[in-house]
């Protein structure tokens, strides 16, 4: 047999059987004078694709909705999988929009489905895949947007979605769909294994194996067992979870969404719940614009530093908040609050106790951290919520509700954990050593700030005053797979300081280091080690890492011009959230921080220092529209005006610069 007679396969007198017409769907469209003399010819033959789906002519009168989600892989009936989604968050939420398209066809509404999927920061760290990591949040919001807009006679917006970039993309897109009803649904967590690690922890088998940590086989045992269930996000509070915490802060959710166990009936129910709450602020006139306020974005940020959220929700936020067309926060605005708040949350990967992500829903989520924060006055509770109250009315709720009780009984009963000791009063934080949750680092190396999660820096590091001071050698790196080569072959020691340059934005699509920042957390002389970076981190990592450097180094930012060898001095101050990253010369030549800057400035940049080689056109065209828009403080987004006043700018000095180059042609064909 030809190779090609075995792909097609046996031929089949059924395979020939070809039908060339059919009766179509029975019955009529409900259609009226009116509507075939006003309508769009798009609405009308929106009716015959919806029959010709096989839905019922008769029941095409209701209200539509959109059903947006990032679901992704293919289930069986069965649940197991036909082909593996990307992550488990995306694996189960078709459930959940599933129940929601039930609840909408139950109350006479006509739902509809779109799938933007998304990837998973765990499963590309260390590889190229993370170049498209944060760009991919730009792009899958503009199609998300599209999707919505292509069905003009949709009466509301339910997105379904749970992990680091699917999440923020739609929180954005939804935003920026400001006459439209939008509710989030949050995907839920994945539950940790009874015996094993947590999904944040199992990502640096390789790291500690390499050292010695661990045995092969202990290595493949503890992977195994990680995602202890098939969906949901990670069980720690990186950014998949803090991105279901501000969406629901945000008002964006049904009360009590954020961090549900995913696959059990408490989860499925908040499918039917979005879906009844869509309803009904459709049938109240109420838009995403009446949720999405400057009031929600301040409570959503005070909500991000009582529990210890994820840094990268310093990107993600913006983002809402400029898509919503309001005031973007800034850095100043993110250290004033951080002031403000206590932490309130013991939960991985902080600690002091920690507790995994489904403890802390059971303890009482989002609304019970917001009961501690409204009696501090650190919220405002007019703004209104999705679920047709305000917030002030659903806290109200929450308090007196046979929920809270059932649950945080139910977590003393099933895993003899206080609730209090997960979501604290202030006053027990406070007792517990718990801290501010960011500080913004400046300095010589740092003239444009930086971001640490001092939160998470090791208490055995931190001096009694609560500030952690390092003076030490650099030790440069222009990849982070040098980096982590550096540190599972031993060239890496306590007190170094690692500094991964060159992989901003232009570098490498502001990658992600997590690889870097798990291992030194895991490995026994990492608390020791400061790492900087212009890159980001994942909203798990830990310890002295300083990232976000800015300007980047390949923007001729100082980071940039470090050299091994170099004195670093870093101070961070975790209960004053202020802090500095200085270059203060070498072991031969001190120098003082300004000294240090004029040093620097006199430089070049160093020599391996360039774009990494792999980097797709696409994140280069993102790199610089973003940065026209403000780069990485404005929430790396697209800003069309200013991007378009760049081009007309560009394009006038282009037409200049030619101008000049004709004239001097002209000129040198003259005869004296």
């Amino acid at each position: 047999m030809s190779e090609l007679a075995q792909l097609m396969g046996a031929d089949g007198e059924r395979l020939y059987e070809v039908a060339t017409h059919a009766a179509g769907p029975a019955g009529s469209l409900p259609l009226t004078d009116e509507l075939l003399r006003e309508a769009p010819s798009g609405d009308l033959f929106g009716l015959s694709q919806n029959v010709g789906m096989g839905w019922n002519p008769g029941r095409l009168g209701g209200k539509q909705f959109l059903l947006l989600s990032t679901q992704g892989g293919l289930r069986r009936d069965d649940g197991t999988p036909l082909a593996l989604g990307y992550h488990t968050g995306h694996w189960e939420i078709g459930l959940l929009a599933k129940e929601a398209a039930m609840e909408l066809t139950a109350e006479g509404a006509v739902p509809f489905a779109g799938y933007v999927s998304d990837p998973c920061d765990g499963r590309s760290q260390g590889t190229a895949g993370m170049f498209d990591s944060l760009p991919y949040r730009n792009d899958a919001a503009i199609v998300l947007r599209r999707l919505a807009r292509s069905l003009p006679t949709a009466s509301g917006v339910l997105g379904v979605a749970t992990c680091d970039k699917g999440l923020p993309a739609m929180m954005t897109a939804i935003a920026g769909l400001p006459g439209l009803p939008g509710i989030i649904v949050p995907g839920g967590v994945t539950l940790p294994p009874t015996t094993g690690e947590d999904a944040g922890k199992v990502q640096t088998i390789g790291a500690r194996y390499a050292q010695g940590e661990i045995s092969l086989q202990e290595a493949a045992d503890l992977g195994c067992r990680a995602c202890a269930t098939p969906g949901g996000g990670c069980q720690f509070l990186g950014t998949a979870a803090t991105s279901q915490v501000v969406a629901e802060a945000l008002g964006m959710t049904v009360p009590h969404a954020a961090l549900a166990p995913s696959g059990q009936p408490i989860w499925l129910e908040i499918g039917r719940q979005s879906a009844r709450a869509a309803m009904r602020m459709a049938a109240r006139g109420w838009k995403t614009a009446d949720i999405v306020t400057d009031s929600a974005i301040r409570n959503a940020m005070v909500v991000h530093a009582a529990f210890g959220g994820s840094t990268n929700l310093l990107l993600h936020i913006p983002a809402i908040a400029h898509a919503a067309g309001l005031r973007v926060p800034t850095a100043a605005d993110w250290a004033e609050v951080n002031r403000l708040t206590p932490r309130l949350v013991s939960v991985l990967p902080n600690g002091p106790e920690h507790h995994p992500t489904v403890r802390v829903f059971m303890a009482g989520g989002v609304p019970e951290v917001m009961l501690h924060l409204r009696r501090l006055g650190l919220l405002d509770t007019a703004a209104r919520t999705v679920s047709g109250v305000s917030l002030g009315e659903t806290l109200d709720w929450w308090e007196a509700s046979e929920r809270r009780e059932a649950l945080r009984s139910r977590l003393r009963e099933a895993d003899g954990v206080d609730p209090d000791r997960v979501i604290m009063s202030p006053d027990r934080a406070r007792a517990a050593g718990l801290t501010s949750t960011v500080t913004f680092p400046v300095g010589n190396i740092a003239p444009e700030g930086s971001v640490i999660k001092s939160t998470s820096i090791d208490p055995a590091v931190v001096d009694e005053d609560g500030v952690y001071r390092h003076v030490g050698a650099a030790k440069v790196y222009t990849s982070e797979q040098e980096a982590i080569r550096a540190i599972k072959a031993g060239g890496v020691q306590a007190g170094d300081v690692m500094v991964l340059a060159g992989r901003g934005a232009s570098g490498s699509g502001l990658e992600e280091t997590y690889q870097l920042t798990s291992a030194l957390k895991h490995l026994p002389f990492g608390k020791y080690v400061t790492l900087i970076t212009d890159a980001r981190f994942s909203g798990v990592s830990t310890g002295a890492c300083i990232g976000h450097v800015g300007p980047e180094g390949l923007a001729g930012g100082p980071i940039g011009k470090l050299r091994n060898g170099d004195l670093i001095e870093v101070e961070i101050d975790t209960i004053g959230l202020s802090g500095s990253v200085n270059f203060i010369g070498t072991a031969d030549a001190r120098c003082t921080k300004e000294e240090g800057a004029r040093l620097l400035a006199e430089r070049d940049v160093h020599p391996e220092l360039r774009p990494d080689p792999r980097l797709p056109d696409d994140t280069r065209l993102w790199a610089a529209l973003q940065a026209a828009s403000g780069g990485l403080w404005r929430g790396s987004v697209y800003d069309a005006d200013r991007i378009i006043a760049v081009l007309q700018a560009g394009m006038r000095a282009l037409e200049a610069e030619r101008g000049k180059e004709g004239g001097a042609e002209d000129g040198k064909g003259r005869p004296d």
